[in-house]
């Protein structure tokens, strides 16, 4: 059993104390959980309470998750994003992407999708699910044939090392296949977002599917 310690911030108590609920009957994880009611009492409490994982609510009083996240992302780069959301439009899911959050969650979603989500971004720093699928879709739909810019911008390894990245291969899964080290890869990876200017792997996901590296199914 993994330890992982999560922040959940939602401003209805009523979803907070049932997802709550049902992460601390997971057997996959020991959860430290802690809570909160928007995004200033969030950025409060974590000053004192660092966590791995935010669930983080996009809708809420006083301070909405998305003006949350931009300061979470600039004040704790390490911790994982996990946005929950009412809104599937393809181009809030892309401006999300952009910003760096790692992962969007329908918040009518089968609970499991969100225990699968948070090991996700623990492990490969992301999570790909059906509406980030369909937001990646989109964005290439509206993009003309990147192939050629991939080929100019990235060498062989790297664009082997993103498809991995993009099949959701952790680190040490994409070190054995190519018999390299995972500080080679993690090397390779730091690279590819100077180069590309992405601010983590969900950056680097987005421009392999906007340039045909990878296609959603």
């Amino acid at each position: 059993m993994r330890s992982i310690k999560i922040c959940i911030a939602d401003d209805h108590k009523l979803f907070r104390k049932l997802t709550i609920a049902y992460l601390e009957s997971m057997d996959r994880i020991d959860s430290y959980i802690i809570e909160a009611e928007n995004g200033k009492v969030l950025l409060s409490k974590l000053r004192s309470n660092l966590v791995d994982v935010v669930l983080l609510d996009i809708n809420m009083p006083v301070m909405g998750g998305e003006e949350a996240a931009k300061v979470l992302l600039k004040r704790y780069p390490e911790l994982k994003i996990i946005m929950l959301t009412i809104n599937d439009s393809p181009g809030k899911i892309l401006e999300l992407m952009n910003l760096g959050v790692h992962a969007y969650l329908l918040k009518d979603c089968e609970p499991q999708e969100v225990l699968n989500a948070i090991e996700a971004v623990v492990d490969r720093d992301f999570y790909r699910n059906s509406i980030v699928e369909n937001a990646l879709s989109h964005a290439k739909s509206k993009k003309k044939s990147g192939r050629e810019r991939l080929e100019e911008e990235l060498t062989k390894r790297e664009q082997e090392i993103l498809l991995h990245i993009c099949e959701e291969l952790t680190t040490k899964e994409i070190g054995v296949r190519l018999s390299i080290s995972e500080k080679t890869v993690e090397n390779h990876r730091m690279n590819m977002m100077q180069k590309l200017n992405a601010r983590n792997t969900v950056g680097l996901v987005k421009y392999a599917y906007e340039n045909g590296l990878i296609t959603s199914n």
